[in-house]
């Protein structure tokens, strides 16, 4: 896990509206957030970095306030990826083993095989995990410690596109700090906000950002699909301030604070205020129906789940995601939206929240922050794998030999 020596681990989520760092301090095998900074995000377009200058002093900004608040100064972050278009690649691969008890080598010899198809030159690999095995042929859970003579290893990849990870790179460093990992946005969400038996299941992660819709696709345990496209909240409040010709801020506060995506029969009679562009002194009132404003929000979110559905068939891991959808992210958060998504994508959905997190305020604690709490469970799945396994499950070492081996290994 990427900590620093007073032992704290921080977490950057870049997105299109916001940038939030989120620092832990690790206790034992848990981590307790005691930092949070989070500000408007600066030149940020659909995830990408538009405007290096910009970007990196709302990078500075959020971390500047998370060290403020802990006292703690940080070196290294988990950054969270939600732009450069990631992408899913599969592979399967295959090495000799001569019959010898299968163990972790063996599976770090077949992920060596990897070899990113042609098409990929341009995109650097944001994530890789083997999320199945074979041996001679018989599929199995786990290899470890199984006989055979072929092992099959099925590898995950996600990549993302070269340059916005190089922007990205340069941005951090130019605010002071080193990436210590990537995790693209909704498989984060996903380890901060999907229960166990959802990830082993199967189900789809929908992250709704300001800028970008990400997905992720959950099955066995494993990550096993990723995508993005390029529509979020933003768009549906820009849609709002071109319709009603009003001011983008204000349409944003019509969207969180009276909008919502499904229609009710009293609409036609709730009457609603709607400065116009340009006007600095109202001259005389603009009054608006409700319904309105919800048939310029409805078709936007209806357009966005019916890009989430086309993209999970096209990809052919929707029968993988079972017939359940969790909602992340600040757009998730808008009246009706679940309805309209389980409408769309027949499944059964629910609006996730970050989970099993110490230390999180109330403000910190909603879908919108789930991105940045993942980096956090991501940290802690990283730190508990690399951990020697405890004295109660490693056998003492035997005899004088032994037990100088053990000094050596301890000592040097």
């Amino acid at each position: 896990m990427a900590k620093t020596r007073n032992g704290v681990v921080a977490a950057l989520d870049i997105g299109t509206s916001k940038v939030v760092c989120f620092i832990a301090r690790v206790y034992g095998q848990g981590l307790r957030v005691v930092g949070i900074g989070h500000q408007a995000a600066l030149g940020m377009r659909s995830g990408n970095i538009v405007d290096m200058e910009a970007a990196t002093r709302a990078i500075s900004s959020a971390v500047s306030t998370g060290e403020e608040m802990c006292g703690e100064h940080v070196r290294e972050v988990i950054v969270g990826v939600s732009g450069g278009s990631p992408a899913s690649h599969n592979q399967s691969l295959e090495v000799m083993v001569g019959h010898h008890e299968i163990g972790e080598r063996d599976i770090r010899r077949g992920q060596q095989l990897i070899q990113l198809p042609a098409e990929t030159a341009d995109r650097d690999i944001i994530h890789s995990q083997a999320i199945g095995y074979s041996v001679d042929g018989t599929p199995v859970r786990d290899a470890r410690g199984m006989f055979g003579e072929r092992l099959g290893v099925d590898v995950h990849l996600v990549t993302a596109q070269s340059g916005a990870m190089r922007n990205l790179q340069v941005c951090v460093r130019r605010a002071h700090l080193e990436i210590a990992d990537r995790v693209t946005a909704a498989h984060a969400s996903g380890l901060s906000s999907l229960v166990a038996d959802e990830r082993d299941l199967g189900v789809t992660l929908i992250d709704m950002g300001g800028g970008t819709t990400s997905i992720a696709v959950f099955y066995e345990g494993n990550l096993v699909h990723v995508d993005s496209i390029p529509v979020g909240g933003d768009h549906v409040t820009r849609d709002i301030a071109r319709g009603l010709s009003t001011p983008v801020a204000h349409a944003e506060r019509m969207k969180t604070q009276i909008g919502r995506a499904v229609a009710k029969p009293n609409d036609e009679y709730d009457i609603i205020d709607v400065p116009l562009i340009g006007e600095e002194e109202r001259t005389r009132p603009n009054h608006v129906p409700r319904s309105i404003l919800v048939g310029i929000i409805r078709p936007r979110i209806e357009e966005t789940f019916e890009l989430v559905r086309s993209r999970l068939e096209a990809s052919g891991v929707d029968k993988l995601a079972g017939g359940r959808a969790v909602l992340v992210g600040g757009a998730s958060l808008l009246d009706g939206v679940p309805e309209v998504a389980g409408a769309i994508l027949n499944k059964k959905v629910r609006v996730g929240a970050p989970l099993r997190l110490a230390g999180l305020a109330d403000s910190t604690g909603g879908p919108a922050f789930s991105a940045a709490a993942g980096l956090l469970a991501y940290a802690q799945m990283q730190h508990a794998a690399t951990q020697p396994a405890s004295a109660s499950q490693t056998e003492a070492p035997r005899g004088r030999i032994g037990r100088i081996g053990s000094w050596i290994r301890e000592n040097f």
